[in-house]
């Protein structure tokens, strides 16, 4: 084996051990945006069952709402967090409309952590 061919075989690697790196952090950055959603989508249908069960109307006003769904015996066993440290903002005492989302994350702008159809939940 020759210094030359020793030296493609490490070039080799490292040009794969770089795209293992960068298909990591894709794949990292996907499931984060993937479990932030997911706890919008939580919230958002614990917002919906409690609406349901208890005969609120969209935009009706519903005194600690939030403690309602979210703790534990409720909808949302516990507070969800985002995983790339943003800061979740909920809709206060108002039941919201269809369509229009309780719970948003601070990153949602800027790293698209909020889905693009949820009309339906």
């Amino acid at each position: 084996m020759t210094l030359i061919e020793l030296t493609v075989v490490i070039l080799v690697l490292l040009t794969l051990i770089t795209v293992l790196f960068m298909s990591a952090k894709a794949w990292k950055r996907g499931s984060d945006r993937t479990l932030c959603i997911m706890n919008l989508q939580n919230v958002q249908k614990g917002v919906r069952g409690y609406m349901n069960l208890y005969g609120f109307a969209p935009g009706q006003t519903v005194t600690g709402l939030k403690s309602k769904v979210i703790g534990l015996g409720c909808f949302v066993e516990k507070e969800p967090a985002c995983p790339k440290e943003g800061t979740y903002t909920y809709g206060g005492d108002l039941v919201p409309a269809v369509g229009v989302l309780y719970m948003t994350c601070s990153l949602a702008a800027s790293e698209t952590h909020e889905p693009s159809n949820y009309i339906d939940w």
